[in-house]
């Protein structure tokens, strides 16, 4: 085993951006078919907060969460209340607050501005994509959904807006009818933009008053039945996750002179009579790089590199291995 010491010209750290499709079973699109939530969830306590979309039966073991759908509102319309004697406190309500903290981190209060009538702001429907669906974001422009009772397909305004909007869970774009990323306003609209994409959190927002058509579209209804969900008018949900994977090459090089002779005596040292065994230790010295071995200062083994095969080093040969550490 020999050492040497690395120089700073032999460290390199790069960045790549890696798009993928966010859905199970590496699929970027799933259709009316492969949506479909689940009886033991919708019809237990948390659904009247939230319901889960699948990709599969619930019969079938396969079946994994996609995203989540919510209906939140700043009034508690939409669904049952809590208690009867307290108005305006119910599951809706509470929804309405949580999105407030996790976008704004400001008063629950506050409302969302769609650019059409005020009293619009206090109400939305949330799509939260599961978060092993997205990993560290969503990709901007990756994002279009197509429901049955609006024509214009829904997408951000990712490829064509000259600025990026921030909030406290990061990036936000508006959303719009088009095609990946070119998403604009309506034209004659009157209910305001179709809502607003969260890449950094997985959180899509849309306005009820513009994707419902005649009537607001809500995930919930007063009497709790018979509930006109997003997911039932859902036909389409394409989406792509986006993830910075960083890698550290070390470029570790082995000049024509070094590295030639192997350091351990009992290969090419007599231990009698601690003469060189072979001849050609001495003229033409041949060694075989198997791995590498990366170390700190103080000695300690921090990473092992192993070639595929042996690599031949001798006095006409020069190596350069360059390692590659992801994290």
């Amino acid at each position: 085993m020999s050492f040497k010491r690395l120089d700073p010209e032999d460290f390199l750290v790069s960045a790549d951006s890696i798009a993928a499709p966010a859905w199970s079973n590496y699929s970027a699109s799933l259709t009316s078919a492969t949506m479909v939530t689940h009886a033991s969830q919708t019809g237990g306590p948390s659904g009247q907060y939230y319901t889960n979309v699948y990709n599969l039966v619930e019969s079938n073991p396969l079946a994994e969460a996609q995203f989540a759908i919510a209906y939140g509102d700043l009034k508690g319309s939409g669904s049952f209340l809590y208690n009867s004697s307290i108005p305006g406190l119910s599951p809706s309500r509470t929804v309405y607050g949580q999105f407030m903290n996790l976008l704004f981190g400001e008063d629950e209060n506050a409302g969302f501005n769609y650019g059409g009538p005020v009293t619009n702001n206090q109400t939305f429907l949330a799509i939260v994509v599961n978060r092993a669906r997205y990993k560290q974001t969503i990709k901007p422009g990756s994002f279009q959904l197509q429901l049955s009772s609006l024509t214009p397909l829904i997408t951000d305004n990712s490829s064509i807006t000259p600025t990026v909007e921030y909030t406290n869970a990061g990036r936000r774009y508006t959303l719009g009818s088009g095609s990946f990323g070119d998403g604009v306003m309506p034209a004659g609209s009157t209910n305001g933009v179709y809502g607003y994409l969260y890449p950094d959190v997985g959180v899509i927002i849309l306005n009820p008053y513009a994707i419902g058509g005649s009537a607001p579209l809500r995930q919930f209804n007063n009497n709790g039945n018979d509930a006109v969900t997003l997911e039932g008018r859902m036909t389409r949900f394409f989406l792509q996750s986006e993830e910075t994977v960083t890698s550290d090459f070390i470029f570790c090089r082995a000049r024509n002179a070094e590295f030639n002779y192997s350091v351990n005596p009992s290969f090419s040292v007599s231990a009698s009579a601690g003469s060189i065994l072979y001849n050609d230790f001495i003229q033409n010295p041949v060694t075989y790089v198997t791995s590498i071995g990366m170390y700190n200062d103080n000695n300690e083994l921090l990473a092992v590199a192993k070639l595929s095969k042996p690599l031949k080093k001798d006095f006409t040969k020069e190596a350069l291995v360059r390692v590659k550490l992801d994290f």
